[in-house]
C-alpha cells in the first residue's frame, strides 16, 4: 500500500477521488507533457487513468503513486514503480508550472529516491529525462545519477536514462 510521506515541506499521499480535477491539469498542461516526455492526452484518457489508480493501481498494489501537496495545496504527482523503461524501479515526478525553480523538484525527487531505498531495499533507482530538460539532468546529476545510456525516439528526440546507485547517494548530498 503506497505510504505516506513527508518531506521539509512536501505532503506525499496517495489520491483521493478530490484529486481528479488537479490531476487532470497538470497531465492537460502542454509545458508539463513536454517536459515529461509525454503527448499531451486527451481529458477522457487523462480520467480513465486516474480511475485506474482506484480500480487497479491502489487495490492491486501494483506500485507506488502519490499526490503531492504544499502546504495543503495540490501541486503534482510522483511515482516509483518497475518499468520497462528500464531494468528496475523507475522515479516519475511532474509538478504544477507556477511552483518551478523553487527547489521542490529536488525536495521531490530526494524523497522519492529515500524511500525506494530505505523503505523498499531498492539497489539502483532510475530516471528517464528528455536530454532537451536541462534543468532536470542538473538536477539528477547533483543528485548523483548517472546517465547511463541515450535512448532516440522515432521522432528523432533524446532521452537520457540516469542511475542513482544507493551505495553513491549520499556521497552526492555531501
Amino acid at each position: 500500500m503506497t505510504p505516506t510521506l513527508r518531506s521539509e515541506r512536501l505532503l506525499l499521499s496517495p489520491y483521493t477521488p478530490e484529486d481528479e480535477t488537479d490531476f487532470v491539469a497538470l497531465l492537460r498542461d502542454e509545458e508539463v507533457c513536454k517536459w515529461m516526455g509525454q503527448e499531451r492526452q486527451p481529458e477522457e484518457t487523462i480520467r480513465s487513468l486516474f480511475g485506474l489508480l482506484f480500480t487497479e493501481v491502489y487495490p492491486k498494489n501494483m506500485f507506488d503513486v502519490w499526490a503531492v501537496r504544499l502546504d495543503g495545496r495540490y501541486i503534482g504527482h510522483a511515482e516509483l514503480k518497475k518499468t520497462g523503461n528500464v531494468d528496475g524501479h523507475e522515479v516519475i515526478c511532474a509538478l504544477v508550472r507556477d511552483v518551478w525553480r523553487m527547489g521542490l523538484g529536488t525536495e521531490l525527487s530526494y524523497r522519492v529516491v529515500d524511500y525506494g531505498f530505505d523503505e523498499l531495499g531498492l539497489d539502483a533507482v532510475h530516471g528517464c529525462v528528455a536530454a532537451e530538460n536541462t534543468r532536470s539532468l542538473a538536477m539528477a546529476l547533483k543528485a548523483g545519477f548517472e546517465i547511463v545510456r541515450d535512448v532516440t525516439g522515432e521522432d528523432g528526440k533524446v532521452t537520457r536514462v540516469v542511475t542513482l546507485r544507493a551505495a553513491d547517494r549520499q556521497l552526492a548530498r555531501q
